[in-house]
């Protein structure tokens, strides 16, 4: 009986942590195009970046990509921190309030670059550290659901699964349908920042991440309080 009740919370989760990749994609579209070619999510795009500005080679600026890397790195060290290692499954309080953190975070920063209109180097940097900080925080929020096929940060491992794992490799396709998904939700939440970076403003490309953020965040305390109305644990709320 437990199973039968387990796969719809299972898929809440899904759901939540599908909306937390689209507003990764979101964010990486507006501090790529509208904070100099830098992201704060997709570290791999970063390392990258530093690369080639070590050599003289590309355009992207290397301080900018030092201070996404750094604060990514410091963002899922804090957030590992107040989350813990033996956290219980689903999303305990200290990881609703790392996702709540960065929910006021990122309104935050909205509000502020709609005051201001146009960022100076300093206020750039401190976006897109604070920006990076929150994504790296997330990271370390999320890891208590145990789901490794929607990471919300990065799809490049999740595309080789599906693809390594699929009918046409030799595999059985397993879990095809959540890794699939976030590689379009990271894909869609990109389109949807910039968009509204091109058409809009960065401010209201952050204003558009802050609302899938939340609804990815409010999607998985709705998760885990299923879940634990199944399986009472000691950090029910």
């Amino acid at each position: 009986m437990a199973r039968r009740h387990l796969l719809p919370v299972d898929h809440h989760f899904i759901v939540g942590l599908l909306l937390l990749t689209a507003s990764t994609g979101c964010i990486d579209a507006v501090s790529y195009l509208a904070l100099d070619k830098v992201f704060t999510g997709n570290m791999t795009g970063n390392v990258l970046f530093i690369g080639f500005s070590l050599v003289g080679a590309g355009t992207a600026p290397l301080l900018n990509n030092v201070v996404a890397l750094a604060g990514f790195v410091v963002g899922s060290i804090v957030g590992g921190r107040i989350v813990g290692r033996h956290a219980p499954k689903g999303l305990p309080w200290s990881s609703r309030g790392i996702l709540l953190g960065g929910a006021v975070v990122i309104v935050g920063l909205a509000v502020y670059w709609m005051i201001v209109h146009v960022l100076s180097f300093p206020a750039m940097l401190t976006v897109t550290a604070l920006l990076a900080i929150v994504m790296g925080a997330q990271v370390s929020a999320v890891k208590p659901v145990g789901n490794t096929d929607v990471t919300t940060i990065v799809v490049t491992n999740t595309l080789a699964n599906l693809a390594r794992d699929s009918r046409l490799a030799g595999g059985t396709g397993k879990n095809w349908f959540p890794r699939l998904a976030a590689v379009l939700a990271m894909g869609i939440g990109a389109a949807i920042g910039a968009a509204l970076v091109q058409h809009v403003s960065g401010p209201m490309g952050l204003v558009g991440a802050a609302i899938i953020f939340c609804g990815g965040a409010i999607t998985l305390v709705t998760a885990h309080r299923r879940l634990h109305a199944v399986t009472p644990e000691n950090d029910t709320p």
